[in-house]
Parts: C-alpha cells; sequence; structure tokens
C-alpha cells in the first residue's frame, strides 16, 4: 500500500521491548490510528525528538496487510505547544484532552469528519498555549470535542419529539443526549435539572469559534450545571473515569469522583452567558 504523509499529533505512548514505542495518532487522513515506531527509544535521525505529547508532527506512514499495527517510518516536528509542558494546569488540561480524544475518537470515517476532527485538536491545544484554563475553560473544551467526534448533545429541543423547550428549568435525561419536555418526561425518570439559560449558554459555546471560546462567560449556576451535565454526558460515552481526570480534578480544586452538588437556591430562564463582541 501506498504511504501515508499526514499530519500527526500523539495521544498514546507506550515503550515496547527493548527498543520500540507503540503510539496512538489522531491525523486529518486517519482518525486514530495505532502505529509501531521501531527503534524510536534509539533512533535520533528518524524521530530527533519528536514523539512526545504536545508536538504537531508531519509523520510518514505504511500501512501492512493483515498487519495491526501500521508502522511509523519518519516524523519531523512543526510545531511545539511550549507552555503546555510547563505549566501544571495547562499540561494537566491537554493530557485529559487527549486521553478523551484516544477514547473516542473514531478509527477512519469520513475524510471531512476527520479533518474537523483533527482541527478541532489543533485549535486546543493553541487555546491552551494562549490562555490560562479554569473550569468554565476546561468545561465548554471538552463540549466541543464530545462535538467533533460526532457526541453532540441536544439543547434546544425535547430530544423524544422535538418540541420546544418552554418550561424551566429542563431535565436533561442523559442516555438520550439531551432534555425531555413535560409530555415525554415519565414519573421517576432520572434527570439532571438544567436552567433554560445554561442550555442556551452551551449552543452558544458550540456555534463559537474555537479561538472565541475564552470569551465566553458563565455565570456561577450556569457553570455549575453545564460542568454536572457534560461530565455525566461524557462519563456515559465512556463509561469509565479516564486516568487523568483525577489528576485534573486535583489541580482545579474539585472533590473526587466528580463535580461538586448544586446549592439551594432560586432558579432562573435567563442567559447566564455573555461574550465580548
Amino acid at each position: 500500500m501506498p504511504a501515508i504523509h499526514t499530519q500527526a499529533l500523539v495521544l498514546r505512548s507506550v515503550d515496547f521491548g527493548e527498543s520500540d514505542r507503540i503510539l496512538h495518532l489522531l491525523t486529518p487522513r486517519t482518525g486514530r490510528i495505532a502505529v509501531m515506531a521501531k527503534g524510536a527509544r534509539r533512533s535520533r535521525r528518524r524521530f530527533p525528538g519528536t514523539l512526545d505529547f504536545f508536538n504537531r508532527l508531519r509523520v510518514q506512514l505504511e500501512r501492512r496487510p493483515r498487519a495491526s499495527l501500521a508502522r511509523l517510518e519518519h516524523a519531523a516536528l512543526e510545531r511545539v505547544y511550549d507552555r503546555l509542558r510547563t505549566e501544571p494546569p495547562r499540561f494537566a488540561l491537554g493530557c485529559y484532552l487527549l486521553e478523551l480524544l484516544d477514547r473516542l475518537a473514531p478509527e477512519g470515517g469520513a475524510a471531512r469528519d476527520l479533518r474537523r476532527l483533527f482541527d478541532f485538536a489543533l485549535d486546543a491545544l493553541e487555546t491552551l498555549d494562549r490562555v490560562a484554563p479554569d473550569l468554565r475553560l476546561r468545561t465548554l473544551l471538552e463540549l466541543r470535542a464530545l462535538d467533533a467526534m460526532g457526541l453532540r448533545p441536544e439543547l434546544r429541543a425535547c430530544v423524544r419529539c422535538a418540541a420546544p423547550l418552554d418550561a424551566a428549568p429542563a431535565g436533561f435525561h442523559v442516555p438520550d443526549g439531551g432534555p425531555l419536555c413535560a409530555g415525554c418526561r415519565r414519573p421517576g425518570e432520572p434527570v439532571l435539572e438544567v436552567g433554560l439559560g445554561t442550555l442556551r449558554a452551551l449552543e452558544r459555546a458550540l456555534a463559537l469559534d474555537l479561538t472565541r471560546l475564552d470569551r465566553l462567560v458563565l455565570d456561577r449556576r450556569a457553570l455549575e450545571e453545564a460542568r454536572l451535565l457534560v461530565t455525566r454526558f461524557q462519563r456515559f460515552h465512556i463509561g469509565l473515569e479516564l486516568r487523568s481526570e483525577r489528576i485534573l480534578d486535583g489541580i482545579m480544586g474539585l472533590p473526587q469522583g466528580g463535580p461538586a452538588p448544586r446549592p439551594a437556591g432560586p432558579r432562573r430562564a435567563g442567559p447566564g452567558v455573555s461574550a465580548a463582541d
């Protein structure tokens, strides 16, 4: 088969044998792909300090019939996201996003979808290199990552009957991936109570250019509700807690095991969001 020349990001790296390395890469040509880098731990000519996290690479891959792993023949460095390596909050959130992509990114798919996913990954690293991360940015980047992998939640209408939402709060049903109207909500059905303003804020976050995502402002209640919704939605699709999540939670001062419970208080249906022009 012909060689594949493409850009790539390293999602996962595992030493293999005495000198080799198995990598999971994300590329705009293949999506997620597992490769063997022969001699990667010894050869400075073929892989001169390139096979690290937070590097944008130009690689040459060889796919062989019936082989479970492609072969990485060459890698050249195009861009280094230095600040993600030197500042713990950036490093932890960057590792978390890479692990999320490694768990959920598809192996192959439509060319347009793979290009969009790879562009998201690059834009997310650029944003983290430029903007100091906080809980708001983490939540919105996580939502955008799920969207880029085809896991976009419904936020505007009832997920079962498509009726517009007109009651506050809405009940978000995680397995169905969206809110339920009063007519579709069954007695005793477990849902997350979410204000309409929070749903509108998340919808805005999905529409904004990623480079402007740091301008989106969430008030305290909207952020608490958004954090709970995105966490539960992500956990439903992955089925487990990511290894990097606990470290990231500790750095951000969150309780272990998930978001803190929402405090009691009056709920409103206002926007809960603003963005600078």
